[in-house]
Order: structure tokens, then C-alpha cells, then sequence
């Protein structure tokens, strides 16, 4: 009833436990973007169909995915490689997709971030994405941290699935986000040579979640000291001190993440940078 979208890039790591986890599904695909390592062959072991496409940016990769993949079944889920859907989602995706009317097109579900084996319950800024879709009716824009949007309405589920950032280390965390950060800043020029209009009222009152939350994104960039401002926002604001240990290295390291992307933006801007001279960097 439900077919499964799996994105890899080298995950000969995680890729059996996320494949694990919906071993229940009749359609597994894995979109690969020419991984080095067993990956392929791992998914193929695993029954899953895999197919390969040199990686652009992460929103045409899912794109790819959504138009071009043969699918058995109505609705979609998406996921990563370091990803987990537990039993109790999997019994409520069912009950969804069998009852959902034709106006609804898409499901959001609560992803449940872990540092080591620890939740970070309290610190995460974004726990709800759209995963669960009907793959005609659901697009990805933006290249980095990619929104989608969906032709119909969106219903949330109350059970969760587990994601699991620094599966493969600290050092692997750092690398991808040092490209993420060179892609926001990319993204950050290139709107504000393509003359993207920011609303400040739709930052809180825009009733598509995808589209309040590309204005809040863009108010942030606006923010001084907004490397503090988010440490503050997530440790204090969102009570991210609960979670211990773990969230305060997860709450540094955003805000690094955050400077990482203040740099790279300052770097571009004194370049001169314009949207033909970005580019696209590989996943990590």
C-alpha cells in the first residue's frame, strides 16, 4: 500500500537499518547518486530496486525520485539512510492511506532527531516534515534544506519516526554541514540577486507551513548575532537545557553552523558572487 523513496550516497552504514525498518513495504527504491562503497549492493541484497543518478542538488534529486521512479503503489515515503520507521508508525501510515480522502495529499510526521542514543526531545527547531505523499502531487524547490509542496491538503500523524544525525560521527556531521552551510550561503545571494521578496507577515500568518516557514528562514538571515540568537532560541527558549548533555553540544553546534553560514555569506557578498558564479556541491 505504501512504496518507499530511499535517497544514498555512500550508506553502506546505515542503509540496512533504515531498509530494516520498512521491510514490509512491496515497492523499496533506492535513488543513489553513484555511490563509491557496497551501497548498491547492500540495497540490491536487500530486494530493494536501485536506480542511479549523478547528484545536482538535493531538491532536483527528490524531484528525480518523485517523477522518473515506476511505483507500485498511490502513496509515497520518503526517507534517509540514517532514518528508522518504528512498528507503531508503520500500523498508523496503513490506517492512514486506507481512510484519506482524495482532497488530502500528503501526510506530515514528527521526526525524532538522537545524539547517541539520547532524544533531543526539547531542542529541535522543525520536528515536522512531509514524508508520506502522493508522489503526482508533490514537488521539492529550494536546493538546500529543501521545502516541499504539495496539490492538496496535509494531514499530521501522532507517531513518530527516529533519525539519527551522527550515526557515522562527529567529523561526518561537521563535513556535511561545512557544505550545507557553503549551499545556504549560495542560496542566501542568489535570491537577493533574483530580487526574492520577503514578507515579514507571512513569517507568522502564512497558513501553508512550507511557505511560513521559508519566511521565517528568511527573517532569521536578517537577525544580528544570529549564530547566539539561535543558541539562545534552542537551549533557552526551547528548554533544550532538558535534554542534558546532549543538548547542549546540539545547540553548539547549530550555532556553528550558524556563524559557518554568516561567513560564507560575508565571503560571497565581498566576491561579488552572482547566481551564475554558485555552485553546487556534492552530498556528503
Amino acid at each position: 500500500m505504501i512504496s518507499i523513496l530511499i535517497l544514498t550516497k555512500n550508506e553502506e552504514q546505515d542503509l540496512p537499518g533504515c531498509l530494516g525498518s520498512v521491510a514490509w513495504s512491496n515497492d523499496v527504491h533506492v535513488l543513489d547518486s553513484c555511490s563509491s562503497d557496497c551501497t548498491e549492493q547492500i540495497a540490491r541484497d536487500f530486494g530493494a530496486k536501485v536506480s542511479k543518478r549523478a547528484f545536482d542538488n538535493y531538491a532536483a534529486q527528490r524531484n528525480a525520485g518523485l517523477r522518473d521512479l515506476p511505483f507500485v503503489n498511490d502513496w509515497l515515503l520518503i526517507l534517509d539512510a540514517d532514518e528508522r520507521i518504528p512498528g507503531r508508525l508503520h500500523e498508523e501510515m496503513i490506517r492512514f492511506v486506507r481512510s484519506a480522502p482524495e482532497a488530502i495529499a500528503a501526510a506530515r510526521i514528527r521526526r525524532r532527531d538522537f545524539l547517541g542514543t539520547d532524544w533531543l526531545k526539547r531542542s529541535q527547531l522543525s520536528p515536522f516534515f512531509i514524508r508520506l505523499v502522493r508522489p503526482a502531487r508533490a514537488h521539492y524547490e529550494r536546493e538546500v534544506n529543501e521545502v516541499m509542496r504539495v496539490d492538496g491538503g496535509i494531514q499530521d500523524l501522532s507517531e513518530p519516526f527516529d533519525h539519527y544525525p551522527f550515526s557515522k560521527g562527529m567529523a561526518h556531521w561537521l563535513s556535511k554541514h561545512n557544505v550545507y552551510s557553503t549551499m545556504e550561503a549560495e542560496q542566501i545571494i542568489k535570491a537577493r540577486h533574483l530580487g526574492t521578496r520577503f514578507s515579514l507577515e507571512a513569517a507568522f500568518t502564512a497558513r501553508d507551513f512550507n511557505e511560513r516557514r521559508f519566511h521565517q528562514k528568511e527573517l532569521f538571515y536578517r537577525l544580528p548575532f544570529r549564530p547566539l540568537v539561535k543558541f539562545m532560541l534552542m537551549y533557552f527558549f526551547r528548554l533544550g537545557f532538558l535534554d542534558g548533555r546532549a543538548g547542549l553540544i546540539y545547540a553548539s553546534l547549530q550555532a556553528i553552523y550558524e556563524y559557518m553560514i554568516v561567513l560564507k555569506t560575508r565571503e560571497l557578498e565581498a566576491r561579488g558572487s552572482s547566481p551564475e558564479r554558485t555552485r553546487t556541491a556534492n552530498p556528503g
